[in-house]
């Protein structure tokens, strides 16, 4: 599995630090049970990834009551959810499918490093200042062909 660059660990952990951290906003609170549900994964697979995140002090779980992140897990949740919100953005500007956008997202946020991530964004937010520039830029896109 490819280390991603927020810091957690594993892709996986940081699904579980995205989740927990949705369902805190949310809901308030994260229970196994609802990680299981939105990830698509057994309640058992979810309480042995939890109990490694605690151990790796990123969340504090307590079996049948819950689960809340350490402010080392909110900061690389809150990392992910940043990574994953810049990606969407740049992807939108060129009107491409929302389900492309949202699986090509999901591929590239665990592997894209800070620096690479500042690039995007930066040319995510002068292509929204510049829209007779972002429309050059979209007519040299053949989104068609790429299909």
């Amino acid at each position: 599995m490819t280390k991603p660059f927020s810091g957690s660990g594993s892709v996986a952990m940081d699904d579980y630090l995205e989740q927990i951290l949705h369902l805190i906003e949310e809901k308030g609170y994260a229970r196994a049970v609802d990680i299981s549900n939105n990830l698509g994964i057994s309640q058992a697979s979810v309480t042995n990834m939890l109990q490694k995140l605690d151990g790796e002090g990123l969340v504090h779980h307590e079996k049948y009551r819950g689960t809340v992140l350490t402010e080392e897990g909110q900061r690389i949740a809150r990392a992910i959810i940043e990574r994953h919100e810049t990606l969407t953005r740049f992807l939108r500007l060129f009107g491409l499918e929302e389900d492309t956008i949202y699986r090509d997202v999901e591929g590239m946020e665990h592997h894209v490093s800070r620096p690479t991530l500042g690039v995007i964004r930066a040319v995510a937010d002068a292509l929204e200042g510049n829209g007779v520039f972002l429309e050059e830029v979209k007519r040299k896109i053949d989104l068609k062909a790429l299909k």
